[in-house]
């Protein structure tokens, strides 16, 4: 059983919530979400907002609090092999009341299929989510134009 390392990011001001699954290996090992290098999540985000993308893990917070982006992951622990969202078993989710009860939340986004199926199990908030296509390497069938023009037009009128 692994438990989910990072804690999320959100404030007050936090108008949209983006879940993953559960960090990979790389983000777990880089201490932070989407770790992996060849992951387009802050490349699409940033583009999204009309900024650089962030670098560091602080400047990746900073960024997330100053356009209203609540970040976390559907599982606090499960069990996975590697990275594989496929292999995830006995799965224990988060509490996202905490963020939705301290925040402004107006949506909720997940990042990828298993999320997105993860969340409807669990979920117990009451806010349906939009499913976007996964900004995983491993979603090869979506190039990083086609992510930001599908992501920018769910996301942008909650920003």
């Amino acid at each position: 059983m692994i438990k989910h390392p990072i804690a999320p990011v959100y404030d007050g001001a936090s108008k949209i919530l983006i879940l993953g699954s559960f960090p990979s290996v790389k983000s777990r090992e880089y201490g932070f979400f989407y770790g992996h290098k060849q992951n387009r999540f802050w490349k699409v985000i940033a583009k999204i907002c009309g900024e650089s993308t962030p670098e560091s893990i602080e400047e990746k917070k900073a960024f997330l609090l100053r356009n209203n982006i609540a970040l976390w992951d559907v599982i606090a622990s499960c069990e996975i092999e590697g990275s594989a969202d496929s292999t995830i078993k006995n799965v224990t989710p988060n509490n996202l009341d905490k963020i939705i009860r301290n925040s402004q939340i107006k949506a909720v986004f997940t990042n990828g299929k298993t999320a997105h199926t993860l969340y409807e199990k669990y979920n117990e908030d009451g806010i349906k989510d939009v499913c976007l296509p996964s900004t995983s390497p491993a979603n090869a069938a979506w190039s990083a134009d086609r992510l930001y023009e599908y992501w920018e037009k769910e996301i942008r009128r909650y920003l």
